[in-house]
């Protein structure tokens, strides 16, 4: 997906931006990009592959060369930023957060003369930011053109520019899909995707953006210069999957919420008399395990870490580019606890199945390990719909979705037609559609949170969390 971090200071922010930005690398595994800018010496830039080293030992050899009171970074999953453009607006650096769905459209309706041109990517696809900055520059100042990207846009868009006034823009998408918080120090005042990563470096909360708003950010402070809409559709896998646990996103802590979350579906499924009598409570690591503690403090079944994942040589975010070697590396890296596995009965909680590409590997282990039963619940309800507004759950087809694809297979397209019905774990349909996985990956059991209980879990009012790769609905 991707994140980024922004600071203006009355003193140098090279080291600042260097560990706000490294606080990111959860969001991505592609590229990661830094740019400062000192009145002297003007835009310094560096932008490094970090599919296989960690952001921090790329940049750490370019730290002597970054000197300036502002600047912006990023980790992305997509695109090389961020980029330093010139133009009307003047010369300044972007960086962007989202998805453009109709890029093909935007150019050819825009920039089909042959006054215009962009620099392809290896994949021949425009780079995103490019795009981006090329649809501000067609109007008259900043602020206009963000606004009118951001409305001709299908998708989503927040960034942050830096310009040689020593000031950054921060825009949040136009319906606040991914959060956009501003902290304060005693020298100045940065922007962050995530809390936690200024609040370690000694920021405190100062403002959260609101959807399509637009802030000045100083080292004496910020302004609004846009502002924000009346409606938001913040992404709910902020909580469930992607956001870190130290984070919070309109005043919800992600840690707590996935605590309640498994609380919840474990109430729930007592209510319904569907919890399945196990000896461990087990979280598939690393964003499983809240959501299982959750589960098995509210059912009063024990905690357990059946098995670990040896990341000191292959963390989650950095896999070789080799498939086959991918492959090994994932079975390498998860370590069995043999006393907690064999001949136990082990319910897992996974924070989503999203296509269950690992998830048969992960069974097989188990049971190869001495599981007695592996039962298996997902913190999310199943997803019916890729992602069209991030970069969360997107293929080539919905039907490389686990749900969806089973759906085919069960009913053809016909049962592509009841794809609620076939989510609700209390229908025929459903029933079915558990039945069948279950079949195919060797659980005892499956089941999945409901979307009532995952938006109880969160606590904000439904209408403003986006819940379309589960229901379909904008």
């Amino acid at each position: 997906m991707g994140g980024f971090f922004g600071a203006v200071s009355r003193r140098d922010i090279t080291l600042d931006l260097f560990f706000g930005v490294d606080y990111h690398s959860h969001l991505g595994t592609r590229r990661g990009g830094m740019i400062v800018y000192d009145q002297a010496d003007g835009f310094q830039r560096q932008i490094h592959n970090i599919e296989n080293t960690p952001f921090r030992t790329k940049f750490e050899r370019d730290l002597h060369d970054f000197h300036g009171c502002c600047g912006i970074g990023c980790i992305s999953d997509t695109d090389p930023q961020p980029l330093l453009v010139r133009s009307h607006l003047g010369l300044y650096a972007i960086t962007t957060v989202g998805i453009i769905n109709n890029q093909e459209q935007l150019v050819e309706r825009y920039f089909s003369d042959h006054g215009h041109q962009f620099m392809a990517m290896s994949s021949g696809k425009v780079n995103s930011t490019e795009l981006a900055a090329a649809l501000i520059n067609q109007k008259d100042d900043l602020v206009s053109g963000i606004l009118h990207a951001q409305e001709v846009i299908d998708g989503s868009l927040t960034l942050l520019i830096l310009t040689q006034q020593g000031e950054i823009l921060a825009a949040r998408d136009k319906l606040g899909r991914l959060p956009v918080l501003i902290g304060s120090n005693e020298a100045g005042h940065c922007v962050s995707f995530e809390s936690f990563a200024y609040q370690k470096l000694g920021y405190h909360d100062a403002y959260e953006l609101g959807p399509q708003e637009i802030v000045r950010i100083t080292a004496e402070g910020y302004e609004t210069l846009s502002a924000p809409g009346k409606e938001m559709k913040i992404c709910a896998f902020l909580w469930t999957y992607y956001g870190y646990p130290n984070s919070n996103y309109e005043g919800v802590n992600v840690e707590v919420m996935r605590y309640r979350n498994g609380a919840i579906m474990a109430r729930d499924e007592a209510e319904q008399g569907t919890a399945p009598d196990v000896d461990f409570v087990a979280g598939v690591p690393d964003s499983g395990l809240p959501h299982a503690i959750g589960y098995a403090t509210q059912s009063g079944t024990p905690f357990a870490r059946p098995f670990v994942k040896y990341t000191p040589t292959w963390p989650r975010s950095f896999m070789p580019a080799n498939q086959e070697v991918r492959n090994q590396v994932a079975k390498m890296k998860q370590i069995p606890v043999p006393e907690l596995i064999e001949d136990k009965r082990l319910l897992f909680v996974d924070d989503s199945i999203v296509r269950g590409t690992q998830l048969r590997e992960t069974v097989e282990f188990l049971y190869e390990s001495g599981a007695k039963e592996v039962h298996m619940r997902s913190a999310c309800p199943p997803i019916m719909y890729s992602c069209k507004y991030l970069n969360f759950s997107r293929g080539n087809s919905d039907m490389d979705l686990l749900a969806r694809r089973t759906i085919q297979e069960l009913e053809g397209d016909e049962g592509q037609k009841h794809l609620e019905e076939y989510a609700d774990a209390t229908t025929q349909r459903g029933q079915c559609m558990l039945r069948s996985i279950c079949e195919k990956f060797g659980f005892h059991s499956l089941g999945y949170q409901s979307l009532d209980g995952l938006l109880e879990a969160i606590g904000l009012d439904r209408d403003t969390v986006c819940t379309y790769c589960w229901d379909g609905k904008e």
